[in-house]
């Protein structure tokens, strides 16, 4: 049975090692953490020094999934546009080998539901880079639909 729960600085140990390649890592979130390899202690400096980049002071919640073997993945949500109605997914990642086995749908099922009865969240999106089909498989899946692509990133809503 898969679980989240907020993010703690020991999950970034191995988080980071899920970013087992260049292309993962920049897929994944790259953009946000400086130069690819990423370690522990950058993830943690992003997360509680920077805010996870976030202007406002209570709009970043890392969440981590596990189960009885321990953690399986990752993502954040944040409120956009000074809206605590809108959410939005981001930087998720899913062990490699839990990959294509239903772990990351079964995590952003649990994150949608907590999104929308906890944080009473009225829209959610995600973005996905265009030649990340696996990722744009699982959000679909989840109910996110395709409103447009920006840059190379399709943005999601639901």
């Amino acid at each position: 049975m898969l679980c989240l729960r907020p993010y703690k600085p020991c999950d970034a140990k191995k988080i980071v090692l899920w970013c087992q390649d260049e292309e993962t890592f920049h897929k994944w979130g790259g953009d946000h953490f400086g130069e690819y390899p990423i370690n522990a202690d950058i993830m943690n400096h992003v997360y509680f020094e920077k805010n996870g980049n976030c202007i406002e002071e209570d709009n970043f919640y890392p969440m981590t999934a596990f189960d009885e073997d321990g953690i399986c993945g990752h993502f954040i949500m944040r409120y956009i546009h000074g809206d605590n109605h809108i959410i939005r997914f981001g930087w998720v990642i899913v062990a490699p080998d839990r990959r294509g086995k239903g772990y990351g749908k079964e995590m952003l099922s649990i994150g949608i539901k907590l999104a929308r009865e906890i944080y009473h969240a009225e829209q959610l999106s995600i973005g996905v880079f265009v030649d990340n089909d696996s990722a744009r498989y699982c959000y679909t899946s989840v109910g996110f639909r395709e409103i447009e692509t920006v840059n190379g990133v399709i943005e999601m809503e639901l």
